[in-house]
C-alpha cells in the first residue's frame, strides 16, 4: 500500500488510546523541539541589555511571571484548546485555515476552478459546509465574495504569515544551535569564546543541511527520545534549583509581579519582552504539524509533559539567579550557569542534540509549507524529493535548502551574540502568531458558524497581547529584527510576482484557447497523419483546446493514434482521495480518439512519478471507455463536454490483470502497457507483481467499445510522449511601468531560475516535448 492509501487510511480510522499515547509521545521529536529548547536562550536575551538583574529580584521574579502567563495563555488556551479545532481535514497550518476560508467564502485565488470540485468529499467532509449562513455571517461572506481587493488582501495576509515561518526556519536553527554550544563559555577563557562558539555552530549547522537529502525517517526514531531526555533533564535540574536555592519563587507565578516589574522598569522592561517572547518560539508547531499526528495526541503531550517541564525550568533558574547577582559581572544570564558544575559537559551534549532536532523541524515544516504554497500557485515550481516511502510529508527541497543553508550562515557570523537573533527570531514567531489570530476570527464566524462576539473577544484579547509582544519586537528593528522584515519582503515579493504572473498567464490561456468545433472540422484525422501512441497535451485549461496544440498542430505533419488533453490542478483542500481523483471526459466523436483528463491534486498530496501516473491515468480512460453509459455526469463544462469521475487503479479492479510471482518468472520483461505497482503485492512477497490492463473477455463489452480498448492498449504499448508549452510572458504595449517590471522582469528571471511545467509530472525528458509561445499579456 503506497502512502496515498495509507493517508486516507490515517485520516478515517478509530483512533485507540494506545495510538494517540503512541502518537503524543512521537509528536516530542516533530512538534515541541523548538519550543523545548527555548529555556537555553530566554533569559539570556530578555536581560541582554534593557534591564539588569538587581538585588531586589523584581525584575528575575516579574520576567517569571510573564513568561508563566504568555506560556499559559498563547500555547496551552489559544493553540491547545482553540486553535487545534479549526484544521483542514485534519492538517493545520497557516494555508489550513487560508483553505477553509476559500471553500466556506469563494475567495480562492486558484483560476481553474469547476463546480466538480465542491463535490469532493474532502471538500465538504470536516464541516458545517451545507449549514445555512444568517445574520453577520453571510454579510461577511457577500462582502468577502463581492470585493476582489478583500481576497487579495486576505492572500497577502496568508502569504505574510508564510513567509514569516521560511524566515523562522533561517533563524530558528542559528538561535537553537547557537544557543546550545555556547555552553562552553564557561569551561573557557572569555578571549577564546569567538573562536570556539561561531565555527563550531557553523559546523553543525552545515552538517544538518548536508544531511537533509538523506530524510529523517532513519533516524527520525531518536527524535523523541533526544526531547523526552532534554525535557526530564530542565525539568530535574529545574526541581533542584527550586529546592536548593528559594522554594518560594512560585509566588512569582502572581500577575501582581508583572505590574511590579512594569512599574519599576518602565519602557525599558516593555522594550525587554522582546526576549520574553522567545519562550513561545515554535508554539505554532502545534497546529502547523497536525497532519502528521492528531489533535488529541498533542494536547496530551503538551498539557502533560512539555508545560508542566518548560514551567519548572523557567521556575528553576529563576530560583537560582534569585540568590546569585554576581554573575552578571563574570557571564551574561544564561541556561548553563544554574546547571550544577558537574553537570554541564552531559547537559551541553543533550542541548545540541535536542538543538538539532529542534531545528530539523523547522526545516522539515519550511519544506512542507513551501509545498503547499507550490501547488496553490503561490510559489514557483521546485523540486519535491520524498525521502520515505512510508511516512507521509517527509520531502526535501534541494534549491529550498540550500537557500536556508547560506542565510543561516550568514545571520549566525554575522550576529555573533544570542541578543541580536533573538530579536530577529521573535518578531517572526509573533507576526505568524498575529497572521493565525486574524485568520482564525474568520474561521470562527464563516466556518464555525458562531456568534461575531466570540471573534471579536478572540482577536482582542489574544491580538492584544500578541500586539504588546509585536511592538517590543519591532522597536528592536536595527538590532536584528530587519531580518525577518527582510527575508519576508523578498520572499513576499516572489510570492506575489509569480502568483500574478500565473494568472496573467491562465488568462491568456482562456482567451486565445482554440474551441474545439474548430479541432472537429479538421476531420478524424486532425488534417495529419495519426501514429501509433499516446500524445498528452499539458495545460492548465479544464475546457476547450489549449492554443499551443494549434500551433503545433500546424507545424508538425503527424500526431498520436490517441490524444489526451491533461490538465494536473490543485484543488484547496489538503488530499483528494483516489477515487476522485480523475475527471475524465471525451472531446468529439468516439472515432477521434481524443480525451480530457482532469487530474485533482490536494496541497498536502504525493504526486507520482511517470510510470504510475501513466499507468492510472491509461487505466482512468479505459474505465472511463468501459463504464462511460453508467458513470455519472458531474459536470458539463463550456464546450458541451461531459465529465465523468473515474478512480485510481487501486479504486477499482475490472480489466486488471494481477500476476502472481511464479508468472513474473515465466513472462518476458515488462512492456510500456504493464506498470509495476507496489499496491497489490503482498506484505511477504519480495517479488513485485506486475499489472497491466486487458480487454475483458465478457460479452457484455459491445464491440465499438472492444475495439477502443484495444486501440487505447495498442497506443500505450507505443508509448506515451508528453507536450507542454514553455510561455515566453511579455507585458503588452502600453502597459504600466508595474506590470512591465512584474512580467518581463520579475515573472521571467523566476521561470528562468526554476523548475518548468515537467516538474508537476515528472515526466521523462526522452519523452518531452516543449512547444515555445511568446504571451503578450
Amino acid at each position: 500500500m503506497d502512502i496515498e492509501s495509507r493517508s486516507y487510511q490515517n485520516i478515517v480510522k478509530k483512533e485507540s488510546w494506545r495510538t494517540v499515547l503512541t502518537l503524543a509521545y512521537q509528536s516530542l521529536g516533530v512538534v515541541y523541539g523548538d519550543l523545548s529548547t527555548s529555556p537555553l536562550y530566554v533569559y539570556k536575551s530578555t536581560f541582554a541589555e534593557d534591564i539588569h538583574h538587581t538585588e531586589s529580584n523584581d525584575e528575575i521574579f516579574g520576567v517569571l511571571s510573564f513568561i508563566f502567563w504568555t506560556i499559559t495563555l498563547v500555547p496551552l488556551f489559544k493553540y491547545v484548546f482553540i486553535v487545534l479545532r479549526a484544521d483542514d481535514n485534519g492538517e493545520g497550518g497557516t494555508f489550513a485555515l487560508y483553505s477553509l476560508l476559500c471553500r466556506h467564502a469563494r475567495v480562492n485565488s486558484l483560476p481553474s476552478c469547476q463546480l466538480a470540485d465542491q463535490q469532493l468529499i474532502e471538500y465538504n467532509g470536516s464541516s458545517s459546509e451545507m449549514t445555512a449562513q444568517s445574520g453577520f455571517a453571510a454579510r461577511l461572506k457577500c462582502t468577502l465574495e463581492k470585493h476582489r481587493v478583500l481576497q487579495k488582501v486576505l492572500l497577502v495576509l496568508a502569504l505574510i504569515g508564510t513567509c514569516m515561518v521560511i524566515g523562522d526556519g533561517v533563524l530558528t536553527p542559528a538561535i537553537s544551535v547557537f544557543s546550545a554550544v555556547s555552553g562552553v563559555e564557561l569551561s573557557t577563557a572569555k578571549e577564546h569564546h569567538k573562536y570556539i562558539e561561531v565555527p563550531a555552530a557553523c559546523i553543525i549547522l552545515i552538517g544538518l543541511f548536508a544531511l537533509q537529502h538523506y530524510g529523517t525517517h532513519r533516524v527520525g526514531f531518536l527524535f523523541a527520545p533526544v526531547i523526552l531526555l532534554w525535557l526530564m533533564c530542565i525539568s530535574a535540574i529545574g526541581v533542584y534549583n527550586i529546592i536548593h536555592w528559594n522554594p518560594h519563587v512560585y509566588q512569582a507565578l502572581s500577575p501582581y509581579y508583572m505590574y511590579k516589574f512594569l512599574k519599576k522598569t518602565q519602557s525599558r522592561g516593555w522594550m525587554s519582552l522582546g526576549g520574553i517572547l522567545l519562550c513561545i518560539t515554535g508554539s505554532e508547531a502545534m497546529f502547523a504539524d497536525l497532519g502528521h499526528f492528531s489533535q488529541l495526541s498533542i494536547q496530551i503531550a503538551f498539557t502533560s509533559l512539555v508545560y508542566p517541564s518548560l514551567i519548572l525550568a523557567y521556575m528553576g533558574q529563576a530560583a537560582y539567579l534569585s540568590q546569585h547577582h554576581a554573575i552578571a559581572s563574570e557571564y551574561n544570564i544564561g541556561f548553563y550557569v544554574s546547571v550544577p558544575e558537574k553537570l554541564r559537559w552531559p547537559v551541553l551534549v543533550i542541548a545540541i542534540l535536542a538543538a538539532v532536532v529542534g531545528s530539523q523541524a523547522i526545516i522539515t515544516g519550511t519544506f512542507s509549507i513551501i509545498k503547499q504554497c507550490s501547488a496553490l500557485g503561490c510559489f514557483p515550481k521546485v523540486k519535491i524529493v520524498h525521502t520515505s516511502s512510508k511516512i507521509h510529508g517527509q520531502i526535501y527541497i534541494p534549491e529550498i535548502n540550500w537557500i536556508l543553508m547560506i542565510l543561516c550562515l550568514a545571520v549566525t557570523i554575522g550576529f555573533r551574540d544570542t541578543r541580536r537573533l533573538g530579536n530577529a527570531s521573535g518578531l517572526a514567531v509573533i507576526t505568524v502568531m498575529l497572521v493565525t489570530t486574524c485568520l482564525m476570527s474568520l474561521v470562527i464566524v464563516l466556518c464555525w458558524h458562531k456568534n461575531i462576539f466570540f471573534a471579536i473577544a478572540f482577536v482582542v484579547f489574544f491580538g492584544t497581547i500578541e500586539s504588546l509582544y509585536f511592538s517590543a519586537s519591532l522597536i528592536k528593528f536595527l538590532e536584528g529584527a530587519w531580518v525577518p522584515i527582510a527575508l519576508s519582503l523578498c520572499f513576499l515579493a516572489a510570492m506575489c510576482t509569480w502568483h500574478y504572473g500565473t494568472l496573467k498567464r491562465y488568462e491568456f490561456d482562456v482567451q486565445n484557447k482554440v474551441s474545439v468545433n474548430w479541432l472537429l472540422s479538421l476531420g478524424q484525422t486532425l488534417g495529419i497523419k495519426r501514429v501509433r501512441g499516446i500524445g498528452l497535451i499539458h495545460t492548465e485549461l479544464v475546457s476547450g483546446v489549449p492554443a499551443i496544440f494549434s500551433h503545433f498542430v500546424t507545424n508538425l505533419p503527424a500526431f498520436h493514434q490517441v490524444l489526451v488533453f491533461l490538465c494536473v490542478k490543485s484543488v484547496p483542500v489538503p488530499h483528494v482521495r483516489p477515487e476522485e481523483r480523475f475527471l475524465v471526459g471525451r472531446v468529439g466523436p468516439k472515432q477521434f480518439r481524443m480525451y480530457r483528463c482532469i487530474v485533482r491534486y490536494g496541497y498536502r498530496d504525493v504526486h507520482k512519478d511517470d510510470i504510475e501516473f501513466e499507468g492510472d491515468l491509461v487505466c482512468s480512460i479505459a474505465e472511463f471507455v468501459r463504464s462511460e453509459a453508467e458513470t455519472a455526469v458531474v459536470e458539463t463544462n463550456g464546450e458541451g463536454e461531459r465529465m465523468s469521475v473515474v478512480g485510481t487503479c487501486s479504486t477499482y479492479m475490472q480489466g486488471i490483470e494481477d500476476l502472481d510471482g511464479s508468472d513474473v518468472d515465466e513472462m518476458d520483461k515488462p512492456g510500456p502497457s504493464e506498470i509495476l505497482s507496489p499496491k497489490l503485492k503482498k506484505k511477504k512477497s519480495k517479488v513485485k507483481k506486475k499489472v497491466r490492463f486487458v480487454v475483458p473477455e465478457t460479452p457484455k463489452i459491445e464491440k465499438e467499445t472492444r475495439e477502443e480498448l484495444m486501440e487505447l492498449t495498442e497506443a500505450r504499448e507505443g508509448g506515451v510522449a508528453y507536450i507542454m508549452g514553455n510561455a515566453y510572458m511579455r507585458a503588452k504595449h502600453g502597459s504600466g511601468l508595474v506590470k512591465r517590471l512584474a512580467i518581463n522582469v520579475g515573472y521571467e528571471f523566476l521561470r528562468r531560475n526554476t523548475r518548468g511545467p515537467r516538474t508537476a509530472l515528472t515526466s521523462p525528458y526522452a519523452s518531452t516535448l516543449e512547444v515555445g509561445m511568446i504571451y503578450h499579456v
